[in-house]
């Protein structure tokens, strides 16, 4: 599976997830010129801004491995410009992260773990 299409699949995947917990998806794939923002919801009157790293193998490591430093600053920078650049913003915000691990054989997921407020 190609690196896009196993990213699109975990995106969808997210998704259907955070719907069954009464997630709210207020938009995807949110680009600024600080970065991407995979899904931004709301839930308990908070803005979540969503990080989903999908693996299909653990060669190069979990998920969770793939969150460095760098990346995490520019969620910060993308959130803020995303709560600056829309008309009243719901004031409580966090980053979180969704690690999506896919069976690679049948193209389903074998593990969908969502991790709160990443950043502090």
């Amino acid at each position: 599976m190609r690196k896009q299409s196993l990213g699109m699949l975990g995106e969808k995947l997210a998704c259907a997830y955070l719907k069954k917990k009464n997630y709210r998806i207020l938009e995807k794939n949110y680009r600024c010129s600080c970065g991407e923002i995979d899904i931004i919801a709301s839930k308990n009157n908070a803005l979540r801004f969503i990080e989903v790293r999908t693996k299909s193998s653990d060669t190069y490591g979990s998920p969770e491995e793939s969150i460095t430093y760098a990346k995490r600053e520019r969620l910060i920078a993308s959130a803020l410009n995303y709560i600056s650049n829309h008309e009243k913003p719901l004031e409580n915000w966090q980053i979180d992260f969704m690690a999506v691990e896919i069976d690679s054989t049948k193209g389903k997921a074998k593990r969908i773990e969502l991790i709160e407020n990443i950043v502090d």
